[in-house]
């Protein structure tokens, strides 16, 4: 089956926003998707959203915003981890036995496409095994479409030196050292490779039924609304909100931030920018 490949698309409906407006416009799509959620359990939809992106990139705290308000029965959150040898042998069976029920929601922090990036990069997989997943992907994926599951598949892109500044914090920090593990460190090493191996995944994987919509990471604000964002836009629920685009400046009327329990408060344009900047690596 010959499926029609397309460019990876890239989304930017917010590209700068305050903390407070931050907050309102996130509380605003978090009631959005309870109505999508009501609405595919009323109508016994399947939504399966991937997010991908190297490590360090916001994928798990993106998650976390979007599903902390639904209804627990109704959603859940799939991460393999590790993967025993038996579900590397049967990559594509692995997943099908987490693909969502009727009325179900899942979000997927990495997805079957640790195939297509970290698992060649780090030799978790072999070249055959690689192949095969390549070869047979955009099938798999069109018969789950056809099977009745809305896909989404979302990658969060951060820089290099954005993913450096990550993995310090995090070795760093009191209460979040656990997760950075060895392997992280040693995909360090490993950017250039994987960088080849996502282009690949662009390339190959993105088709007009299921695209890739790369989303800029840099700033995990943005990046959380702009991935709430398109999924709003993307499925077409009861009760749908018109939502206007917006891209926000920054508001010197609200330069008020708070940072490791200290509100800093009066600051320049400049000074709201750093600790912005800093608190979105946390």
């Amino acid at each position: 089956m010959l499926l029609q490949i397309v460019e990876p698309k890239f989304y930017s409906a917010f590209e700068n926003v305050s903390a407070k407006k931050y907050r309102k416009e996130k509380y605003r799509y978090q009631l959005e998707l309870l109505k999508m959620q009501e609405w595919a359990l009323k109508n016994g939809k399947r939504i399966a959203i991937v997010f991908e992106g190297r490590d360090a990139a916001g994928k798990g705290s993106a998650i976390k915003r979007m599903a902390e308000n639904l209804m627990t029965k109704h959603h859940r959150v799939v991460e393999i981890g590790s993967p025993t040898p038996k579900q590397n042998r049967s990559w594509f069976h692995t997943f099908e036995k987490t693909l969502p029920k009727k009325g179900e929601i899942v979000f997927y922090d990495r997805s079957w496409y640790s195939r297509a990036m970290i698992q060649p990069t780090m030799s978790y997989c072999s070249d055959a095994q690689y192949k095969y997943f390549m070869k047979h992907v955009n099938e798999w994926e069109s018969k789950l479409i056809k099977n009745g599951i809305t896909l989404i598949k979302l990658y969060l892109s951060i820089d290099q030196s954005t993913q450096k500044k990550r993995f310090y914090i995090r070795k760093n920090h009191s209460l979040k050292y656990w997760k950075l593990s060895q392997n992280d460190i040693e995909s360090l090493k490993m950017w250039d490779l994987y960088t080849y191996y996502k282009n690949q995944m662009f390339r190959k994987t993105s088709t007009k039924k299921a695209p890739w919509i790369i989303i800029n990471a840099k700033n995990k604000m943005t990046a959380r609304l702009n991935a709430f964002r398109y999924v709003i836009d993307t499925i077409d629920y009861d009760g749908k909100s018109a939502l206007k685009k917006k891209s926000w400046n920054i508001d010197m009327n609200e330069n008020r931030i708070k940072l490791f329990d200290v509100y800093f408060e009066d600051l320049t344009k400049e000074q709201y920018e750093l600790l912005n900047h800093i608190k979105q690596m946390f």
